[in-house]
């Protein structure tokens, strides 16, 4: 696409983190992962990282989010497919391992909260992470207004 950005693509969405509140859910422009957030009858999108991906499929999981608009929510399929993005990028074995058991448990079908306990512990170690969910609703406020 000449002159512009490459488009997003293959937007799905993850639910509404309140009531009332825009939807929150990811996509793809040029093959890297993005977080989505509603905006009036659009949508904005901003680079979404290792934790960021992670939040998004943890709050999936644990069912974090209500009211995902029909014609663009997310399946289990789709977030196998967002975790599997990380692992050419993850340089750490033992974070790549936990990736791994991550994407084996969505594949497997296993119960939610089963997968979020791996989506946990593949997250980062850091001390200062925060709760998965609380991270994408600062992301959702720093969007700006849906």
């Amino acid at each position: 696409m000449e002159g512009g950005s490459p488009p997003l693509e293959a937007v799905r969405a993850i639910g509404r983190l309140v009531a009332d509140g825009p939807w929150v859910g990811f996509g793809q422009r040029a093959g890297a992962a993005r977080l989505v957030v509603e905006a009036g009858a659009g949508f904005r999108d901003e680079p979404a990282d290792r934790d960021l991906v992670l939040a998004l499929a943890i709050a999936y999981f644990t069912e974090a989010c209500d009211g995902a608009p029909p014609d663009l929510e997310a399946t289990q399929s789709d977030l196998s497919a967002l975790v599997r993005q990380l692992m050419p990028g993850e340089a750490d074995p033992e974070r790549r391992a936990l990736i791994a058991q991550a994407i084996d448990a969505i594949d497997d079908g296993l119960a939610g909260d089963a997968v979020a306990e791996k989506l946990h512990a593949a997250r980062s170690t850091r001390a200062d992470a925060i709760d998965p969910v609380e991270l994408l609703s600062r992301k959702v406020r720093e969007s700006g207004p849906g």
